[in-house]
């Protein structure tokens, strides 16, 4: 018996059928075939469907969102405690150093590079530019008060019918004072309603200082003049005078703070490079980071700089960043960075 060969084109695949088989008889075997084929189909689909690990259960609670991450947060919060947001890092980083620290402040991302310590916990919440929060963000926070003070004040909109305070760590005349920090620390206590946490934190924060000091002379007995500069390029910076959180801070540490001229209301005056020759070869002279790279190397090769000597004949250190602004916390900050720094050139 002879044979033909019969293509299926749906499947390219190639049936052998008798050369006997009559057309009529051709369209049953196609009929029966694909019959068969589709009842394959559909059991196979069948029994995949059934597989526990196959099957797709959709989700219709609604999309996770910024909502639950406030809330999850606020999970992890002791229900008795005021939870604080605050956009000024004078008061995030005082708060924190105490003990109760925001539940969200702003520019986080950048916070290591200003700030330094106290370092804010994992769960602090970023609400964006400083100056201008994230109104949806602190929305869905469950936020009790912001504290701020007259540099925020204006975005006091966003936050709804959440009260605001301001505490404000500045200079109250020409010199700042030791009151001048102790006195919003302790506004802070009663905000969060625990004035005993703030007291707390002041008496340790003065004995920190002066645990520092100790190191320090211990380490450094001569030096007893200081200047504090902060470049903003290579041929400008920032000079700190006695309206400024160095004075304090010095002052506790039985130094003194050398200046060139009156502050602006922000505990500063504005020098140029050269004008750092006034100072006396006793002053040694502490830059506040950050410092960029470049300027940092422009600063290397300036001819006026080499001229003046720092770190040759007159003494000089570069200290970690610490918030100018800020409040108790950086007075900590500050002497604890001065009595590990390595000075160089000068007298010693």
């Amino acid at each position: 018996m002879f044979s033909i060969f019969y293509q299926y084109e749906s499947f390219k695949r190639s049936i052998l059928m008798p050369a006997s088989v009559t057309p009529i008889t051709v369209r049953k075997w196609q009929t029966l075939l694909a019959f068969i084929i589709l009842v394959c189909l559909t059991l196979t689909a069948c029994s995949h469907s059934a597989s526990d690990k196959d099957i797709t259960y959709f989700d219709t609670s609604p999309p996770k969102d910024i909502t639950e991450t406030a809330n999850s947060h606020s999970d992890r919060i002791d229900s008795d405690r005021i939870n604080i947001v605050s956009p000024d890092w004078g008061n995030a980083a005082t708060l924190t150093a105490m003990g109760h620290a925001p539940i969200a402040t702003g520019d986080i991302r950048v916070w290591d590079r200003w700030v330094g310590r106290p370092h804010l916990p994992a769960a602090t919440t970023d609400i964006g530019i400083r100056y201008q929060p994230n109104a949806e963000l602190v929305a869905q926070l469950p936020v009790d008060m912001v504290i701020d003070n007259a540099f925020y004040e204006h975005a006091r909109s966003l936050y709804g019918d959440v009260p605001a305070q301001s505490v404000m760590f500045a200079a109250k005349g020409k010199a700042a004072t030791w009151a001048d920090y102790t006195e919003p620390t302790r506004a802070l206590g009663a905000l969060i309603d625990n004035p005993k946490m703030a007291e707390d934190y002041i008496v340790q924060s003065q004995k920190d200082i002066q645990l520092a000091s100790q190191q320090f002379q211990q380490r450094y007995p001569i030096i007893k003049k200081f200047a504090v500069v902060q470049f903003a390029d290579a041929n400008n910076m920032r000079m700190y005078v006695d309206n400024s959180l160095f004075k304090v801070a010095l002052e506790q540490m039985g130094k003194e703070l050398v200046v060139l001229g009156e502050g602006n209301q922000w505990g500063f005056v504005p020098i140029r490079m050269g004008d750092l020759a006034q100072l006396d070869d006793e002053t040694c002279l502490l830059i506040i980071d950050p410092l960029s790279p470049i300027t940092r190397a422009e600063i290397n090769d300036s001819l006026v700089w080499q001229r003046l000597g720092y770190g040759e004949r007159r003494c000089m250190a570069e200290l970690p960043p610490v918030w100018i602004y800020g409040g108790m916390s950086s007075l900590v900050s500050l002497a604890n960075n001065l009595s590990t720094v390595s000075l160089t050139g000068g007298a010693i």
